[in-house]
């Protein structure tokens, strides 16, 4: 895995579609539009966020922990306005693997804008970051986002019943899906 070039200078990733940057603070409106939304929280261990000064935190938290070189959060832009957020997180550079997380702001679902995103970040992760094994973790009721994996090369792995502590949610279920390099290859 090459951490540097994940964590040398901010990638900023593209398609024809989707751009995919560095979320700043004149995104507030963007985020907070995100994170105010109950139903994008609904099968995820985040809590959403009522208020606008913890939002303005946050933001300055994705910053930090890009620096810390322990997570990295692209904002989703479609014409310069925020539709989500895709993030790469908990790398593990014994094994070359790290774990991806994803949610759009509402009004953008069912448009093919999450699976476009996973396809930039992966040929992101494994062309430039040499990463084997990308993962996610999926409560099992999110259809959605099981989806979206799977159209990408992502193979249900199994459950991990009763495995994890979720913000709002208690103890869930995870179902972990995966794609190694030898898979995107092909």
């Amino acid at each position: 895995m090459s951490i540097e070039a994940i964590f040398n200078e901010f990638p900023i990733l593209k398609s024809d579609r989707l751009i995919m940057k560095k979320i700043e603070e004149n995104d507030l409106e963007g985020v907070f539009a995100i994170y105010n939304n109950e139903r994008v929280f609904e099968y995820c261990g985040i809590i959403p966020k009522h208020n606008k000064d913890t939002v303005r935190k946050m933001i300055s938290h994705f910053e930090r922990d890009y620096i810390k070189r322990t997570r990295i959060k692209w904002g989703i832009f479609i014409n310069d306005e925020l539709a989500g957020i895709i993030e790469a997180f908990d790398f593990n550079q014994k094994v070359n693997m790290c774990t991806i997380g994803y949610f759009l702001e509402e009004s953008y679902w069912g448009k093919g804008i999450a699976t476009e995103a996973v396809k930039i970040l992966l040929a992101f992760l494994y062309n430039e970051g040499n990463v084997n094994r990308v993962q996610a973790e999926v409560m099992p009721q999110n259809e959605s986002s099981k989806k979206v994996l799977l159209k990408n090369g992502f193979m249900y792995e199994g459950t991990l019943r009763q495995a994890t502590l979720w913000s709002g949610k208690g103890i869930v279920d995870l179902e972990i899906y995966s794609i190694l390099r030898e898979q995107y290859i092909k």
